[in-house]
């Protein structure tokens, strides 16, 4: 099973799980926690391979299997639904979850969602698959974190994803890096139909390769929303913390109003 950790305050409230991208690992929620555990039940998890969660990879694996373990997790904690919080990568596990267990989803928020890959990010994927048993791989991740996050504002979650990707090793990298070689169609069905999930885009407004594709998707379909978060790129759960906590509980606390009791002193009562 998938390593994960879990802050729970009381079995009645709702579960937020959050889903990190490829190269990370559930610590890169560390500036959501506090937050977030105050009026939810918290599920942090690691997706194979990455933080303290062992590789279980077969022949010819593909996000579905990767989101089924999330469901192992989710089973055996007795979890019988969650809000569910990506990043990155990471929202392409959420999205598989949707639609192959809706029931699951209490609602979906994608952070630097992946929703299509224009022709400069396509390009990036190409050359890194053609030279991923050539080139070693932090290099590679290096490369792909500066195209992807190539702003001075940026560098704390360039060094965060590096940092986390050198706990990987190369073989892993080339396996999640293998499931991108036909992740646009696969995110073109993913697209089709939200399920009837509550879905909240949030996006730095420098997520200049990933930005375009969400707008014109919300824009069709007018169930979806975006927000968009200022002097943030891709990873605006790190660059912006403060206002994608605001933003991504605000919505959270929409869905599920708070008791007033969770914010009165005991002595109220007595």
């Amino acid at each position: 099973m998938l390593h994960y950790r879990t802050y729970v305050k009381d079995t009645s409230w709702p579960w937020v799980t959050f889903i990190h991208g490829a190269g990370g690992s559930s610590s890169i929620w560390f500036k959501q926690i506090k937050d977030f555990k105050k009026e939810f039940n918290v599920l942090l998890i690691d997706l194979r391979g990455h933080g303290s969660s062992q590789a279980s990879w077969k022949k010819g694996d593909s996000f579905v299997n990767v989101a089924e373990e999330v469901i192992d997790v989710l089973d055996y904690l007795k979890i019988k639904s969650s809000h569910f919080i990506g990043i990155s990568l990471g929202t392409i596990v959420v999205q598989t979850l949707a639609g192959k267990h809706p029931e699951r989803l209490s609602s979906m928020i994608l952070a630097g969602a992946i929703i299509k890959l224009n022709l400069r990010t396509k390009f990036l994927l190409a050359v890194g698959n053609a030279s991923k048993f050539l080139i070693p791989y932090m290099w590679l991740y290096k490369l792909f974190a500066w195209i992807i996050m190539p702003q001075p504002r940026h560098v704390e979650s360039r060094y965060t994803f590096v940092k986390q990707a050198r706990k990987m090793c190369q073989k892993e990298f080339i396996r999640w890096l293998g499931l991108t070689k036909s992740i646009n169609p696969y995110l073109k069905n993913l697209q089709i139909d939200s399920q009837g999930i509550p879905t909240l885009f949030v996006m730095g407004e420098e997520d200049h390769l990933f930005l375009a594709p969400v707008k014109q998707l919300v824009e069709k379909q007018k169930e979806l929303d975006l927000h968009l978060i200022e002097d943030s790129g891709h990873v605006c759960n790190i660059d912006q913390p403060d206002k994608f906590n605001s933003i991504t509980l605000k919505y959270l606390r929409k869905l599920n109003p708070v008791p007033v009791s969770m914010f009165l002193p005991l002595s109220v009562f007595l």
